[in-house]
């Protein structure tokens, strides 16, 4: 046989899974920054918030794990302790984090402007929305109590401690899909501020957005970034968006609120036979 059938999806977007803090909620993704830093602190051994930052968007005890190889940590934790870090010394710090993230969530909770807007346009355009995050549920529980407060409810939230394996895994994607009652993963759509969140999407077959300038790449609060020399803020911007086109995004936006008319495009593109 010369020629065979192959399935071509030419549907519409049928979902977006956005991510959390510095995405939808806490401007420049400063919730878990900080509070790694003082888990680390109270160990003994200085980070900077830049350290802190780097992993950012895997499971919380991933991150804590992940800083605790950067090469720079790993030398200051010797000088501290007079070994490397172990991993029992990663289980003492999520300990510690929980309760101390959890003490705090609210005061990260405003929603990022736009936020609100490009959920219902999503919604006016049929468009089901789960959530993947790095927090825990008890951390979740907090968060969507807040968000609700606020006017963001999404149809479903997997958090990375609900699945086998968190970012740069699909698996919370893939669980969004059932809960969601969606298929298939082309016709879904992965938006979020980190790196790990673009891997996340692409692993799952779907469809990627790279928010690069109010989340965790730029690091920054709204006010940080006017007070920014423009010159500054086009440097690091520019720097963010190379970073997620390099990872593979599809797309790079500043924020949220930029989102809405590149869903006319992946619509347009998935017409076209396109897939991710």
């Amino acid at each position: 046989m010369d020629f065979v059938f192959q399935r071509t999806y030419r549907g519409r977007l049928k979902a977006a899974l956005l991510d959390w803090a510095g995405t939808t909620m806490d401007y420049g993704c400063f919730a878990p920054a900080v509070v790694f830093m003082e888990v680390y602190k109270r160990q003994g051994v200085e980070i900077s918030i830049d350290e802190a930052r780097a992993p950012m968007g895997a499971h919380k005890r991933v991150h804590i794990r992940q800083i605790s190889q950067d090469e720079n940590v790993a030398r200051r934790w010797q000088a501290a302790h007079g070994r490397a870090p172990e991993e029992k010394d990663v289980e003492e710090m999520f300990r510690d984090f929980i309760p101390r993230q959890l003490a705090c969530l609210a005061d990260y909770a405003d929603l990022i402007p736009g936020t609100l807007e490009t959920v219902a346009a999503m919604r006016r355009a049929g468009l089901k929305i789960g959530s993947t995050t790095g927090y825990t549920a008890e951390m979740m529980a907090v968060l969507t109590a807040e968000a609700a407060r606020r006017g963001y409810v999404p149809d479903s939230t997997v958090c990375a401690t609900q699945v086998p394996a968190g970012r740069p895994h699909p698996y919370m994607c893939l669980q969004n899909a059932i809960n969601l009652e969606t298929y298939p993963m082309e016709a879904m759509v992965k938006i979020g501020d980190t790196l790990p969140d673009i891997e996340e999407g692409l692993n799952a077959g779907m469809w990627t957005i790279g928010l690069a300038k109010t989340g965790n790449e730029l690091g920054l609060t709204g006010e940080q970034i006017q007070a920014l020399a423009p010159d500054l803020l086009r440097s690091r911007l520019a720097k963010a968006y190379r970073r997620m086109q390099q990872t593979g995004a599809h797309y790079v936006v500043d924020g949220i609120g930029d989102v809405p008319p590149l869903l006319d495009d992946i619509n347009a593109r998935l017409a076209r036979g396109e897939r991710p």
